[in-house]
């Protein structure tokens, strides 16, 4: 039986940016949010609705409404994959210009994953998105895996892209090895280059890239804060529905749709104070970079 409208979850989905270009023939010096469509999907997939939450600044802001509305608002969120994270976000310079990420989305993103914190709603991250969750909540990323990191593995290959695939190893007492029971390592796609270099204080790692050992899937540990945190550096919208060659998807999604499902029943209610984990007070910052550049 279909689910009613009012009983289906409604998750937020982080917006891709493709800035103002007056050298663009559709959209002429126009900036676009969007979001890639095999992750709204895949989202879909569980019955869940999907809403893309804007940036609300910007040189054409108009209105009163913040990210915290829908934080407020929404059960939970979804921090989508995409450009590389800005090196001035954890404290670096970058180390080429071809690495140099998107500064502006990344204001964008931890202000988001800020609200979502701040209203104790779940945050899933996938691929950049993990990225940008290590580095909100102090960590520090890779540059580039193959430049920095001895002996790593190809983790991106540009003619491949979403066929390009390697082992991961499972964490044993994990949450996602009781997702997958006995299951000690699996097979994912890698269409990354940057990666986590130190991992956030109060988070662990739930899987491995063998055989260089890369983190491949981190969580906030259950003592450590108020709400459910996760993320994955696959891409698990990419995995083929019923196919055997890659981790099925599925435990996963329902992992992060139970906890707001949960957290829906049982909400904790707004902070009443900043948690001062959230890198550089992300949502004054945003205000700043957008509206006063």
């Amino acid at each position: 039986m279909s689910q009613t409208v009012s009983g289906r979850l409604k998750i937020g989905l982080s917006a891709c940016f493709s800035h103002a270009d007056p050298a663009r023939s559709l959209f002429t010096n126009k900036t676009l949010q969007y979001v890639e469509q095999s992750i709204a999907h895949w989202l879909m997939s569980a019955g869940a609705m999907v809403v893309m939450v804007p940036c609300p600044t910007g040189e054409t802001a108009r209105g009163d409404t913040k990210l915290s509305h829908y934080a407020e608002w929404l059960d939970g969120v979804v921090m989508h994959g995409g450009a590389d994270v800005w090196p001035g976000s954890y404290g670096e310079v970058p180390l080429k210009d071809a690495w140099v990420g998107d500064r502006i989305r990344d204001l964008y993103d931890l202000a988001l994953v800020e609200a979502f914190e701040q209203a104790g709603k779940p945050i899933f991250g996938v691929c950049r998105g993990l990225q940008l969750i290590n580095v909100a909540f102090g960590g520090t990323l890779y540059q580039d895996i193959e430049a920095q990191h001895p002996n790593a593995m190809r983790h991106r290959d540009a003619v491949t892209y979403d066929q390009n695939f390697h082992e991961i190893s499972i964490t044993p007492g994990s949450r996602l090895s009781k997702l997958y029971p006995g299951m000690e390592s699996a097979r994912v796609n890698s269409i990354h280059h940057q990666g986590v270099k130190d991992l956030a204080p109060g988070f662990e790692v739930d899987a491995w890239s063998i055989p260089d050992r890369i983190p491949e899937a981190i969580r906030r540990k259950a003592d450590r804060g108020r709400s459910y945190i996760a993320a994955t550096q696959w891409h698990p919208e990419f995995h083929t529905y019923g196919a055997t060659d890659t981790v099925d998807d599925t435990a996963i999604l329902q992992d992060f749709l139970w906890a707001c499902a949960t957290a829906k029943v049982s909400p904790k209610g707004p902070l009443r104070s900043a948690p001062g984990r959230i890198r550089n007070r992300a949502a004054r910052l945003l205000r700043q970079a957008l509206l006063m550049r």
